[in-house]
């Protein structure tokens, strides 16, 4: 079985992590003994079994030698959106009773006042270079050894909730009991799903602080293989990096294949991507014509998958399934999944409702034990609160989430389908459906669209639009009004922060 100690051991020189835009790097035995190092100085600093160290760092090489430092000391690593303004950030570091705060001097301005706003006898370190308050992380580890202590215990993570209907919460994991090294279920999960193997080449372009960018990558190196990281998502930058590095297995959000899919002909055709085994996407419901266009493009290695940072269920399925089952998330791999109407009964296929997994794994809302309760239902079920159908074959279908319904005239509409309508028009770079008030009908339909820079966005467009949609929706689902915007708040995952959008 193998681990990074043993990958570090058998293949030392071996890239762990390459940054795709500054080539930096690191070494399987480079990043296990950096690992180690900071590891003993967080044990040595008085850090004890499950306790907390927020992790404020860019895209850089430096953050999984930190993350598997946290996860060799036994302690729960915490990574934090450098994307947040200061005091959702302290929220963030004070919410979660951190210990230690690790930052990048690109984050500086933000590292400083989130620290300002923590006890002062938290741990505060900095890589690579000094910023004011902070001690530098090579300085704290000079004199530790790169020998692991005997008998190493397994930490976790604690990732935050995305927050795009409220404050984020903390997803408060128990602690393995289990010796570090051993594989954990994501890590023999991705291996006999997706061929997760030794060598292979992991590409990453979203930002290291959300659960599967990081997860995944981790779950790569455990198995021996090599993570690109992107700092930031270009869509030529990301066909050049597959090429460069013979990228194996790519991981995506639907807002990165609209935008690949948008690039010039010529763009497209330039780069070798015969490498490609396995392209993973997943975060947000992604369009029919956009998936079958990138299925024409890079053919049947496409796969997708539902799950939430929560771990409340897993499904996916392949291209092929996928084509047999358009706009399906795929069947779950471990316990059956219902859908559960507004009075707690079971539907049938076919019928729309909240979708809950049986299967869902045990875990709490840190200091949140109302929000906890509403995941689960009596029967033990969990849910991330979204709504969708089953087939007769047991395929998952999403349909939106809850939070983002409208109801106009007492009926509900799901605005992922309007959505991706929309963003399926070869003039229209992005696109958000919400519900605004109306004196008559409660709420009407509006539409919020990045026209393409082709394109411009006036009257005439937006008379286009509002027929494209009325050509293949029902009425009460098509927008009444539609406005231009430069961009819509998204995150880096490709989930819109819809609460923004109403103000």
């Amino acid at each position: 079985m193998p681990s990074i100690d043993s990958i570090a051991a058998a293949a030392p020189d071996r890239p762990a992590v390459i940054c795709a835009s500054s080539g930096d790097r690191l070494s399987f035995r480079e990043m296990n003994e950096l690992s180690i190092r900071i590891a003993r100085m967080l044990r040595d600093e008085g850090l004890a079994a499950g306790d907390r160290v927020a992790i404020l760092l860019d895209n850089v090489v430096e953050y999984f030698a930190i993350a598997w430092a946290i996860r060799r000391a036994e302690l729960r690593y915490v990574p934090i959106n450098w994307h947040l303004g200061s005091e959702e950030a302290a929220y963030l570091v004070r919410d979660c009773d951190a210990r230690a705060l690790i930052a990048s001097p690109a984050l500086a301005t933000l590292a400083q006042s989130v620290a300002a706003a923590m006890p002062a006898d938290m741990l505060r370190l900095v890589i690579r270079r000094p910023i004011e308050g902070f001690q530098l992380l090579d300085e704290a580890i000079a004199d530790q050894p790169a020998t692991a202590p005997p008998n190493e215990r397994d930490g976790v993570y604690m990732f935050y909730s995305s927050g795009t209907t409220g404050h984020p919460k903390g997803i408060l994991r128990p602690l393995p009991n289990a010796p570090f090294g051993e594989m954990r279920a994501l890590e023999g999960m991705v291996q006999s799903l997706f061929g997760f193997r030794e060598r292979m080449v992991y590409f990453n372009p979203a930002p290291l602080y959300h659960a599967a960018p990081l997860g995944w990558s981790m779950s790569a190196q455990m198995h021996g293989g090599t993570v690109v990281i992107a700092e930031r998502f270009d869509a030529e930058a990301t066909l050049a990096a597959i090429e460069r590095h013979h990228v194996t297995h790519p991981h995506f959000v639907p807002t990165h294949f609209v935008r690949m899919l948008k690039l010039p002909d010529g763009a497209r055709r330039r780069y070798d991507l015969s490498s490609l085994e396995v392209v993973l996407h997943a975060a947000a419901p992604c369009a029919i014509p956009v998936k079958r266009a990138m299925i024409d493009w890079w053919g049947p290695v496409i796969h997708e998958f539902y799950s939430g940072s929560e771990g409340g269920g897993f499904t996916t399925l392949g291209s092929e399934e996928w084509l047999a089952h358009e706009g399906s998330v795929g069947r779950s791999i471990g316990g059956p999944i219902r859908i559960v109407g507004d009075d707690g009964t079971v539907l049938a296929a076919g019928e729309t409702g909240t979708i809950y997994f049986e299967d869902a794994e045990a875990f709490a809302y840190h200091k949140d034990d109302a929000k906890t309760a509403q995941f689960f239902n009596a029967h033990g079920w969990g849910t991330l609160g979204d709504i969708g159908r089953l087939d007769e074959d047991g395929y998952l279908y999403l349909s939106d989430r809850r939070s983002n319904m409208i109801i106009s005239g007492g009926v509900n509409i799901y605005p992922q389908e309007t959505e991706d309508l929309l963003i399926s028009h070869p003039k229209v770079l992005d696109a958000a459906v919400i519900g605004v008030p109306d004196e008559e009908m409660g709420e009407q339909v509006k539409a919020l669209v990045v026209a393409d820079p082709s394109a411009r966005g006036d009257t005439d467009l937006a008379a286009e639009l509002l027929a494209h949609c009325r050509a293949k929706l029902a009425a009460y689902k098509c927008p009444r009004t539609l406005e231009f915007v430069d961009a819509l708040p998204r995150l880096p995952t490709g989930k819109l922060l819809k609460r923004m959008l109403r103000g």
